[in-house]
């Protein structure tokens, strides 16, 4: 089965390594434990099936973070999760371009688009969320990357960039302030949509040992660069009271 550490072992020329904790660049740590209050929301990036162990873009060690999660959720009383909900045929898949196979890219109005195998898709066991994941508290399932001509990493804006999810509004009406990112993958969905969150106005956390990462050719460096230099903070789920 094609996963995304082989991709990124031929994108890195074989020089994939699994994210470590605390390999990547250090960003700003909360001193002493943090007590999530009424204006800060958990949010609970793309933790299913297709993206654990055995799925079909699966993320080393993904099913790692669930019981992390499960700790620290109760903390928080606005907890918020997303869900990849591709439509059959989806514009990322490579089975949707003839010719073309998975981890190939090809240029669509928005810019360039890797291509993935078929996953997450709407309805099916892959796009569940991860077994064993107890939020309960949840608040809000947002779902992304189901419009058929465009993907979706972030939690707030489509890869076109321009393209809201709602996660935003909904947030910004509820008054919640302060987002305590988690899930997966690191230097991906959650990196871009740790970025995204400070771009609209809001503080962004990452609890780092409960997301997982794929590091190939500097990406976990590059990502948390890009996140500590848009002043997104980094924890562990120690630091968090619960």
């Amino acid at each position: 089965m094609t996963n995304r550490r082989d991709f990124l072992k031929t994108m890195a020329g074989g020089g994939l390594v699994l994210a470590g904790v605390a390999g990547a660049a250090g960003g700003a740590r909360a001193q002493g434990k943090i007590k999530p209050g009424g204006t800060d929301v958990l949010l609970v990036v793309d933790v299913q099936n297709c993206f654990i162990p055995g799925g079909s873009l699966a993320v080393n060690g993904g099913d790692e973070i669930v019981p992390i999660i499960n700790r620290i959720a109760p903390a928080f009383r606005n907890v918020v999760l997303t869900q990849d909900w591709h439509t059959p045929g989806h514009i990322s898949f490579a089975s949707s371009h003839a010719g073309k196979k998975p981890f190939e890219t090809v240029q669509l109005d928005y810019g360039t688009q890797v291509l993935w195998p078929d996953h997450c898709v709407q309805g099916t066991p892959g796009s569940d969320l991860a077994p064993g994941l107890h939020v309960p508290q949840a608040q809000l399932i947002i779902r992304k990357g189901y419009r058929q001509q465009v993907d979706s990493y972030s939690a707030f804006l489509e890869a076109d960039k321009k393209t809201h999810t709602g996660l935003a509004g909904y947030l910004k009406e509820r008054g919640l302030k302060h987002v305590y990112l988690v899930g997966l993958a690191t230097d991906f969905c959650v990196a871009w949509s740790a970025l995204d969150a400070r771009k609209l106005g809001f503080e962004a956390t990452v609890i780092e040992d409960a997301t997982r990462g794929i590091d190939a050719g500097g990406s976990m460096g590059k990502a948390w660069a890009d996140m500590t230099g848009a002043g997104v903070k980094r924890v562990k789920s120690s630091d968090i009271a619960v």
